[in-house]
């Protein structure tokens, strides 16, 4: 490519999987191919819809410490948990004393015993195990 050129312009596409890590063949249940204009957050509605059952937990990167991924999450499988690293300059919500949210307890718990605390805390690293993908969908029935 640096000797003769390109004839066209690359695009770069992103694969975003949805993984069962309650089994050992970390069988992929979703997938969702996004162009480099949607962001990570964006793509949890189109692979929560290709899930089959029930959800356990949702686990993945800092990408998703977004709001709204913590509601669609909760929108479709209240009872799943939702295991996202909050931002180093997150701050807890205002209703964090009186009804803490999912995002608020990781708070407490990192302040109490330190990112890496947390992480072994809720088995934050497993999903390094899922094929590497960028998040993981777990307890699928």
């Amino acid at each position: 490519m640096e000797k003769h050129g390109t004839k066209r312009r690359r695009a770069w596409k992103m694969l975003h999987l949805a993984t069962d890590t309650d089994t050992d063949t970390g069988q992929i249940v979703a997938s969702v191919l996004a162009g480099r204009e949607a962001d990570d957050g964006s793509q949890v509605g189109p692979l929560l819809e290709q899930v089959d059952g029930s959800v356990a937990s949702f686990t993945g990167d800092g990408a998703y410490d977004r709001d709204d991924v913590y509601a669609e999450v909760a929108a479709r499988y209240p009872d799943a948990a939702v295991v996202v690293p909050p931002r180093a300059s997150a701050v807890p919500s205002e209703a964090a004393r009186s009804a803490p949210t999912q995002r608020d307890a990781h708070l407490r718990c990192i302040v109490e015993r330190g990112r890496m605390g947390w992480q072994r805390a809720l088995g934050y690293n497993w999903r390094a195990l899922a094929l590497s993908s960028r998040w993981a969908l777990g307890g699928m029935n």
